[in-house]
C-alpha cells in the first residue's frame, strides 16, 4: 500500500467512524469521574467501567481496572482506578502504550459555565465540556486510532498494543511511580504515546518536547502569638498579610523575573512566540506589561516561573478589625528543562530565610516535586510522529515545549528507559483546559486520530 493510499483510507475510515466517534465523547464527558479525596468516588468508578467496555467493545480481551493502595504520612491512600488493557505483538514487531487520563477537573464556579459542565455541547466547531478536551479526547484518538488501524490493516497487523488510561492524573497522580513499577509487565513498550498536551495553534500540530518541572508548597510568617485588635496595636507591629507580602515582593526583581540564586535556563528555544498571539492565548488584559526578559517561549518554556496560587487570609466578608499572628502562601515553581526540583527548593528556601523581615518568624514547606522533560527529536519514534503530524494536519509541525509539568513522564522516563516518549495533544489555545467552558476544536481532534493511526500504521509496517 502507498503512502498516499494508507492516508487517504485512513482518513476515510476516521470520516465512517466520525459519528460514533462524537456519540461516544459525548457519553464519557456526562461522567463527573473527578479523582479528589473530597469527591465522591462512585462517578470516578462508573468513568472507568465506560473506558473497559470501550477497550473489550474493541476487541481486546485482557482489560482490567486496577487501583493502586499505597501508604503516605501513614495514611492509606486508595488511588483513581486505572483501565489497563493489551493485545501483545507478533514476533519481530513492537509494541505502543497509548496513555491517557478519565478523570477531570472539578468544575469551580458553576456561573462562569455558558453551558452545563457534563453535557457535552457542540457550539459551531468546538464541543464544550469539562474533559472534552482533557483528556476524555485523549482516549477517544487512542481507542478510535486503534479501532482505524485494524480496519485498514486488518486485525492481524501485528503491532503490540497497550493501553493505560490513569484514574488520579488531575490528583497529581499520587499512585503512579508504584503502579508503573507493579504493572511494568503490562505497560512496558517500545513507544509511549501520552495525549494530554496541546497543539500550536488551530492548523498547526506540535509535538510537545520540553516540560518544565515543578516544586509547590507553603510559605509562611507568624508576628505574634494570637490575634489582637488592630486599633490599639496596629502601627508598632505589622499584620502577618503585610510581612508576608513583603516576603512574597522579594521573589521577582524589578523586570518580574525570578530572583532566586541558582534557579536560571539551561536551554533556549528559536521558535518564535509573537506577543500578540501570547496575549490573546492567555487573555491579558490591555496594557499589562508582560514579566521576564528574553524571547517569550523561554519565558514560557525554559525559564523558572514563580507564583502565588492561594493564601491564607481571611475574605473581605469575614474580615475584622484584628492584626493576623499568621499568614500562609502556597506557592507554584516551574523549572526549566536541566533544573533539579530538589536542588530548587533548596534554593528558595535559603532565598526566603536570608530576608530581612524584622525578626519575623518564617518556615517555608515542600509539597509536590516533579522533573521536567526533554525529547530528543532525532529519536526514530519522534521523527515518525512528526512526520504523521505533518501529513494529518497538511502543516508542518512545531517541536514545541510547554510551560506546564506533568510530572509522571519523568517515571515513564526512569522505569522504561528504552522507551520513546511522545507527547501529543488534542488542545489547543482556546480549549481552557481547566476552566470553565472547557472546549475541544472538533477540527483538531479529528487531525490528531488521523495523525495517531497514521503513525500506529507506520510503527506496524515497519
Amino acid at each position: 500500500m502507498t503512502s498516499q493510499h494508507l492516508t487517504d483510507e485512513i482518513r476515510a475510515v476516521v470520516e465512517e467512524r466520525w459519528d460514533e466517534t462524537l456519540r461516544t465523547l459525548t457519553e464519557l464527558v456526562a461522567i463527573n469521574g473527578i479523582a479528589w479525596p473530597s469527591f465522591d468516588r462512585e462517578p470516578l468508578e462508573r468513568s472507568a467501567d465506560a473506558v473497559a467496555t470501550l477497550l473489550r467493545d474493541l476487541g481486546f480481551d485482557d482489560v482490567d481496572i486496577v487501583a493502586e493502595t499505597v501508604t503516605h504520612d501513614g495514611e492509606v491512600v486508595l488511588g483513581g482506578p486505572a483501565v489497563l488493557a493489551q493485545r501483545p505483538a507478533a514476533p519481530g514487531k513492537p509494541t505502543v502504550l497509548l496513555y491517557a487520563h478519565h478523570d477531570v477537573q472539578p468544575v469551580g464556579d458553576r456561573n462562569l459555565w455558558e453551558s452545563e459542565p457534563f453535557v457535552a455541547e457542540q457550539r459551531g466547531d468546538r464541543l464544550y465540556g469539562r474533559g472534552a478536551a482533557d483528556d476524555k479526547a485523549g482516549i477517544m484518538v487512542h481507542l478510535t486510532a486503534a479501532a482505524v488501524l485494524s480496519q485498514v490493516l486488518g486485525a492481524d497487523h501485528g503491532l503490540g498494543i497497550r493501553f493505560f488510561i490513569e484514574g488520579e492524573e488531575e490528583a497529581g497522580s499520587p499512585t503512579f511511580r508504584p503502579f508503573l513499577e507493579r504493572h511494568r509487565d503490562r505497560l512496558e513498550a517500545d513507544a509511549i504515546i501520552v495525549a494530554d498536551s496541546s497543539n500550536w495553534k488551530i492548523g498547526v500540530p506540535a509535538l510537545t518536547t520540553s516540560l518544565r518541572g515543578l516544586v509547590d508548597g507553603i510559605i509562611g510568617v507568624r508576628v505574634l502569638n494570637h490575634a489582637v485588635h488592630s486599633g490599639m496595636y496596629g502601627g508598632p507591629i505589622l499584620d502577618a498579610p503585610t510581612v508576608l507580602a513583603r516576603l512574597v515582593a522579594t521573589l521577582h526583581d524589578s523586570s518580574g523575573a525570578v530572583a532566586i540564586k541558582g534557579l536560571e535556563a539551561q536551554h533556549s528555544t528559536s521558535l518564535d512566540y509573537p506577543e500578540v498571539d501570547f496575549r490573546h492565548d492567555s487573555s491579558a488584559v490591555d496594557g499589562l506589561e508582560l514579566a521576564g526578559n528574553g524571547p517569550l517561549a523561554d519565558r514560557l518554556w525554559n525559564q523558572p516561573a514563580l507564583s502565588i496560587i492561594g493564601t491564607d487570609i481571611p475574605s473581605i466578608e469575614m474580615s475584622s478589625n484584628t492584626l493576623l499572628p499568621t499568614a500562609r502562601a502556597k506557592f507554584s515553581l516551574r523549572l526549566g528543562p536541566g533544573q533539579e526540583p530538589h536542588q530548587a527548593f533548596a534554593a528558595l528556601k535559603a532565598h526566603v530565610e536570608e530576608q530581612d523581615l524584622g525578626g519575623a518568624q518564617v518556615f517555608i514547606e515542600a509539597g509536590e516535586f516533579g522533573q521536567p522533560f526533554l525529547t530528543d527529536v532525532s529519536d526514530p519514534s519522534a521523527q515518525k510522529m512528526l512526520k504523521a503530524l505533518e501529513t494529518a494536519w497538511g502543516s508542518a509541525p512545531v517541536e514545541a515545549g510547554m510551560g506546564g509539568s506533568i510530572p509522571f513522564t519523568a517515571d515513564l522516563r526512569e522505569v522504561f528507559p528504552q522507551a520513546s516518549i511522545l507527547i501529543t495533544g488534542v488542545e489547543d489555545p482556546d480549549s481552557r483546559a481547566h476552566s470553565a467552558n472547557e472546549s475541544l476544536h472538533l477540527g483538531e481532534f479529528k487531525n490528531a486520530i488521523v495523525a495517531e493511526a497514521l503513525f500506529l500504521a507506520d510503527l506496524a509496517e515497519s
